[in-house]
Formats: C-alpha cells, structure tokens, sequence
C-alpha cells in the first residue's frame, strides 16, 4: 500500500482548516481519508469538494439514488472502500 502524508485537522491551519471544519460540521464525522490526501494542497481539496457536491446535489437528470447507486458500483468495480 502506499503511503501519503497528510496534515491531520488538529494541525491545519487557514483554507485547509477552513475546509475540514466545513466537512465536519456538515457531516457531524471525522473528515475521510479520500478528502486527506488533498491536505497538502488545499485548493486542490476545495476543487474536489466543489465537483462532488455539483455531482451528487447539482441539478441532473438522475435522482440522488440514481447518483448514490451508481457511486457504489463504481466503488465496489474499483475495490474502493468508500
């Protein structure tokens, strides 16, 4: 397995914190690691999150089970845990 450094939120500070407080206060959870391998570029991070969330809540054609269920064949295809 690889291995990445990441900043922890205990020790991020300006956008980054910005973002992992943003993450953790809309989903009351610690922040994933798929989002943590961002943490040493944080505009790259916020570009993530940004496409993400146009992905999955944006307007579409799909209903957000649609994108759900589609996002866990694409997990599960590519052996992802997430």
């Amino acid at each position: 397995m690889a291995y990445i450094n990441v900043i922890e939120p205990q020790q991020a500070k300006g956008l980054l914190k910005d973002l992992y407080e943003n993450i953790e206060g809309k989903t009351n959870a610690t922040v994933a690691n798929i989002l943590k391998v961002h943490s040493l570029h944080p505009e790259v991070m916020k570009a993530h999150l940004d496409l993400y969330r146009e992905v999955m809540f944006g307007p579409s054609g799909l209903t957000r089970t649609q994108r759900e269920m589609i996002a866990v064949v694409v997990s599960k295809t590519n052996a992802c845990d997430y």
